[in-house]
């Protein structure tokens, strides 16, 4: 994918700010608006914005050792004279406020990012982790062709290289999904129980760190690979890297050209964590939404107010 020029450079620009600090462009203002502004309204304001994150909800794929969540309405921990009795449900009417009560059995649910102490506890957990993290060139390499031919495929270094001969060599720093098709059937039952599954393979992961020094890699299923010892997994974890399980939506973005945004909760001593990545696409990019096409502040009003459906396990709206 061939980008515009100017939307490139801004790119360019904006990862290198990013990389000598926004403090060092600040008496230097880009063209009158002060640090990073500038590539904000130029380029970003205009990008378009995929959301590469599946939605948590009780029914999620999960690894059945950890085993489902649990949605409720947050109810009252104590007494609060005047204003409700321990156990009694928050509602609208009476309190003026909802909340919701989550009993989520593990870290590694959903979108995830995978710090290297989930395997390896002389490593950093998930609090621990760099702010550098926050935003990085995106790679995504696809391997759905030699997945529909065979499910268990995994990712090669000989993809990795035909993928560099098309679109250029992977950049240091940067964050590749490996596209599997795996999260289109997210929500068919017994999807974590299959096996094998799309995966990529030692060989890859080692390339992919040791030769082009990539900040973390992702893949769609909730593993790394169907090996019997999952040899990759360990590897990343036994050697310091993190890794994105779960992500989705990555049809919708281009192999090179856009950034991804990563956000994620600070559990102090996390093993796993409940990952949001958003990817930040050119704007001549046929997918995504760009700031002002969607309401955002204020956000939009329904005619279909939330309601906790028990048969759900969650709120809905009707």
């Amino acid at each position: 994918m061939r980008l515009n020029l100017p939307f490139h450079f801004a790119l360019g620009v904006l990862i290198l700010g990013l990389t000598v600090g926004a403090s060092s462009l600040g008496p230097v203002a880009l063209a009158g608006e002060p640090g990073l502004w500038k590539i904000y309204n130029d380029s970003l304001k205009s990008a378009k914005y995929v959301d590469l994150t599946h939605t948590i909800l009780p029914d999620v794929p999960v690894w059945v050792g950890f085993g489902g969540a649990i949605f409720a309405p947050a109810s009252a921990g104590a007494d609060m004279e005047g204003y409700a009795t321990k156990g009694e449900t928050f509602t609208y009417a009476k309190h003026g406020f909802e909340a919701n009560s989550y009993v989520l059995r593990t870290d590694q649910l959903g979108t995830q990012l995978d710090p290297p102490a989930h395997w390896a506890p002389e490593y950093p957990a998930i609090d621990e982790l760099p702010a550098t993290y926050a935003i990085r060139p995106l790679v995504v390499i696809s391997i759905e062709d030699q997945v529909k031919k065979d499910y268990g495929y995994a990712l090669q270094v000989s993809d990795i290289a035909a993928f560099e001969a098309r679109h250029g060599r992977i950049p240091a720093g940067s964050v590749v999904f490996v596209r599997s098709g795996w999260s289109k059937d997210w929500h068919m039952p017994g999807l974590a129980k299959r096996n094998p599954f799309p995966g990529v393979s030692l060989n890859a992961l080692k390339f992919l760190h040791l030769e082009r020094h990539i900040l973390f890699h992702g893949h769609e299923p909730l593993d790394t690979d169907a090996t019997p010892t999952l040899e990759g997994e360990a590897w990343l974890m036994h050697n310091g890297y993190a890794q994105a399980e779960g992500v989705t939506n990555l049809d919708k973005v281009p192999p090179v050209g856009a950034l991804v945004v990563i956000g994620y909760p600070k559990f102090g001593g996390g093993l796993g964590g409940y990952a949001r990545y958003i990817a930040i696409c050119p704007p001549s990019w046929p997918h995504g939404v760009s700031i002002g096409e969607v309401a955002e502040a204020p956000l939009p009003k329904s005619d279909k107010p939330l309601r906790f459906d028990a048969g759900r396990g969650m709120r809905i709206r009707d």
